[in-house]
């Protein structure tokens, strides 16, 4: 049976009548960039959010590089990335001929490591960006703490955690000095095309974000300071404010769809438990541990949900083959990456990102997903692991790690 990674149609004919009106209602106004549904949409996201500002951008990508523009970041200084993320993270920082410091991640959580972070920390470092990856908040108040002793601005991205609480109940992208998120139509709450949001509870970092959105311009045609074209469209506020309130609800499929995984690996014999970080031989898999769990009702919004696989690569052609979906989220860290050659990066230092990159392996987890799918999914991965129990690890990487295959 065919088990798609995603399928935004089924999204769309739920809200079909909701989005179409309001896709009219951008087309007879032809009020197209920014205006009305725009504004709507960034004092409902306030509210979601519990942000004082929220301000839509083009992207995600243009929410990171807004962020880090309004700090100041330019040549000479030093923003402090974790090596294994979208691409984006790093990108923005070397668009502005800063430097990108990588660093190494944490085993369970492949969220930033705060302890190396600190290592990484020099005289240069203007701002940390710590990524809350998959859907999972990274460790806020240890990156604040860090924050506050050594006066470096936090930039969170929160590109694919909308709605990720921390174990105290706040919501990610409020907790930093400012927050990214991106609207792309894989993401939990997803536009019709690009789409972002950057946020902030600082009235002057706000005042200067909303210039640089629109060319630095304050008022009309008098620019105080370099900007961009980072404007959100109407039509993508129409989309999302719609889609918005249904967030709740398609978190909670998610976290559904994920317990009800992880209770079949487990029952298949395939895993003992969730957040194992060593292959043995009850741990054919690794799964995926929401750090939070039992706190905050939205510890883990899922926004994929990554199993780890010492054959990951066999795998996913055995998955394929029968119709299932499935996408390597990331197979290339930023220290490996052709375009960073000239950072001179010890690859030896890496050795979690490293092991992630040769192992994860992303199974579809859409809140629309029905209970037979996620069966087809693991009895189809229960299938693979018994017809190669004995086949040698395709990662080379999992020793320096300490994660054992």
């Amino acid at each position: 049976m065919p088990v798609p990674l995603l399928d935004l149609k089924i999204q769309y004919r739920a809200l079909k009548p909701e989005i179409d009106a309001a896709l009219i209602r951008v087309a007879e106004s032809q009020a197209c960039i920014l205006g009305p549904e725009v504004d709507a949409l960034e004092r409902e996201l306030e509210a979601y959010l519990g942000v004082k500002h929220a301000i839509g951008v083009s992207s995600g990508t243009d929410a990171l590089l807004m962020a880090l523009m309004a700090l100041g970041v330019g040549p000479g200084d030093e923003v402090i990335v974790p090596t294994f993320s979208f691409f984006a993270t790093a990108g923005c920082v070397s668009r502005l001929n800063a430097t990108p410091v990588f660093v190494d991640v944490d085993n369970v959580t492949f969220n930033l490591d705060p302890e190396l972070t600190r290592k990484a920390i020099t005289a240069k470092t203007k701002a940390i960006i710590p990524v809350h990856l998959f859907g999972q908040a990274a460790d806020t108040d240890a990156f604040m703490a860090i924050s506050r002793e050594f006066n470096i601005p936090i930039i969170e991205d929160a590109a694919q955690a909308i709605g990720t609480q921390t174990a105290d109940g706040r919501r990610v992208g409020s907790i930093g000095h400012i927050g990214c998120f991106s609207f792309y139509p894989t993401k939990n709450l997803g536009a019709f095309g690009d789409g972002g949001l950057v946020t902030t509870n600082d009235d002057e970092l706000a005042v200067r974000l909303k210039q640089i959105r629109n060319h630095g311009m304050e008022p009309r045609y008098y620019h105080k300071i370099m900007g961009g074209n980072f404007r959100l469209d109407a039509m993508q506020g129409a989309v999302l404010r719609v889609k918005l309130p249904h967030l709740p609800s398609w978190h909670a499929g998610r976290r559904r769809n994920a317990e009800l995984y992880t209770k079949l690996f487990i029952e298949a014999g395939l895993s003992s438990a969730p957040g194992v970080t060593s292959f043995g031989p009850g741990d054919s898999i690794l799964l995926p541990k929401a750090v939070c769990e039992g706190s905050a009702p939205d510890h883990h919004i899922f926004n994929q949900f990554t199993i780890r696989s010492s054959h990951r690569n066999a795998l996913r052609t055995y998955l394929a083959e029968r119709g299932i979906g499935s996408e390597i989220y990331y197979p290339v860290p930023f220290h490996r990456q052709e375009c960073f050659a000239s950072l001179n990066c010890d690859d030896n230092a890496f050795p979690i990102s490293n092991c992630l990159a040769a192992t994860v392996l992303s199974l579809p987890i859409y809140p629309e997903l029905e209970e037979h799918h996620i069966r087809e999914v693991v009895g189809a991965i229960a299938e693979f692991e018994h017809e190669h129990a004995h086949r040698e690890s395709e990662c080379p990487d999992c020793a320096e790690c300490g994660t054992t295959a």
